[in-house]
């Protein structure tokens, strides 16, 4: 489908639509190596890729981002102690309304997925699609088989102190393996408020620091370090499709 140049730079969250033409009217914008000079010229979307200030973007009708989270960032819009994982974006994408398909705790480090599909976030988050998300635990205490055994087989997560006391619920690990002494990789399918603090605390441990490195199909690719993102070209990436 075609369209406007401008509408193009406006879709894709370069502001309103009067700073996007202005973008275009002060030969911000290259397509092709060359620049475009009139914000009415029209273009394919499909498959287009531009170039403002010597950064490439490419075309896409949902935005679907990978971030390697770095400790002390808050996956909050309105964060409360710490700086805001948006704050580690560029301004198209936090003017797009990308938000993280779940949460990882302030101090928890990895792979983090972005997005404004509403569905997808959905889909990617719910139990029953069963995308699986490996955490690497470094616990205090020495890890034993027994603990492996209960994670595997279910154990009861109670609610940290000073939160409402609910009747404690059930959960267990799709996967578990000791990968030394005291490293636990875990591998889950929901995601709960402390999930793998609390699992682990129940089988008699503690979780000393905590990171992800792989959520569904996706791992960390070896060249993005801490803080930095990357585009997803389809969520079927995550399925390994």
């Amino acid at each position: 489908m075609k369209q406007r140049l401008s509408q193009i730079l406006f879709s894709q969250g370069f502001g309103t639509r009067r700073l996007c033409a202005g973008l275009v009217w002060n030969g911000e914008v290259t397509i092709n190596g060359e620049v475009v000079e009139e914000p009415d010229t029209e273009f394919e979307t499909e498959g287009l890729r531009f170039t403002i200030n010597g950064q490439e973007w490419p075309v896409f009708d949902k935005a679907l981002v990978l971030l390697n989270k770095p400790a002390g960032y808050e996956c909050s819009q309105k964060p409360k102690h710490h700086p805001s994982v948006m704050s580690l974006l560029p301004a198209p994408l936090r003017e797009r309304g990308v938000q993280p398909i779940g949460r990882l705790d302030e101090d928890t480090t990895g792979l983090l997925l972005l997005t404004d599909d509403g569905a997808l976030i959905h889909k990617l988050t719910s139990p029953k699609h069963h995308v699986p998300k490996v955490y690497e635990a470094r616990c205090k205490h020495p890890l034993t088989a027994a603990m492996v055994e209960q994670l595997l087989a279910g154990v009861e997560l109670k609610e940290p102190e000073g939160k409402f006391q609910r009747p404690p619920e059930t959960t267990k690990a799709e996967g578990a393996e000791i990968v030394d002494d005291t490293l636990l990789r875990l591998t889950l399918v929901e995601g709960k408020y402390h999930q793998v603090k609390r699992m682990v605390a129940a089988v008699g441990n503690r979780v000393e620091s905590l990171h992800r490195p792989q959520f569904g199909a996706l791992t960390i690719p070896a060249d993005l370090k801490p803080g930095e993102w990357r585009w997803v070209s389809s969520p079927s990436e995550v399925w390994g499709e």
